[in-house]
């Protein structure tokens, strides 16, 4: 069995993200772990971008890297800069949900379509027609582009909208509206 090289570009995405996660659960710096949190979204992104879903590393790498990020050094100001050790007897029940959660993932795996198949459910009926006919109605070569910006528009344009309205509700929970300083120099 060969691997595509698509498919090794997954394998090593997939191997980066596993590695920054191990970092971020061995660490006890907030802030390493919040600027971990961030390089593990864009990584993330740019596994989805490789995988052509271009609107979900778009999402991605707005609220993942972007909002979530900003949130997170905004709380971090509010709180300790180190993590209290945690004793070994408290870990157990945080270990075992996730070898639990895991377990079941594996479990399912194997009612997956395989890998790339044409006759999965996605590749069926409306998303069949949509790479019918895309081309001809929109004459965009992407079909998610082309699905996001014409045939769901409005959606993409409420999504982005909610977007930009978290991040403009964090920067004003956090103070950065510019108030603070006029009132400060008062």
């Amino acid at each position: 069995m060969t691997l595509d090289p698509l498919q090794i570009l997954d394998v090593a995405f997939l191997a980066m993200l596993l590695v920054i996660a191990f970092a971020i659960v061995r660490l006890n710096n907030l802030f390493a772990v919040v600027m971990l949190t961030g390089v593990y979204s864009l990584v993330s992104a740019v596994w989805l971008l490789v995988l052509d879903a271009v609107d979900v590393s778009f999402t991605e790498a707005a609220v993942g890297a972007g909002v979530s990020t900003v949130l997170m050094l905004g709380a971090m100001l509010l709180t300790a800069r180190e993590a209290k050790p945690v004793s070994a007897s408290r870990r157990l029940g945080p270990l075992a949900v996730s070898i639990a959660a895991g377990a079941a993932l594996f479990y399912a795996l194997p009612d997956l379509p395989p890998y790339g198949a044409a006759d999965t459910p996605a590749n069926s009926y409306v998303g069949l027609e949509y790479l019918e006919r895309t081309g001809t109605d929109t004459h965009i070569p992407n079909v998610v582009t082309a699905v996001l910006a014409s045939y769901r528009g409005f959606d993409t344009f409420g999504e982005t909208v909610v977007i930009f309205a978290a991040g403009l509700g964090v920067m004003l929970l956090l103070g950065l509206n510019g108030r603070k300083k006029k009132e400060d120099s008062k």
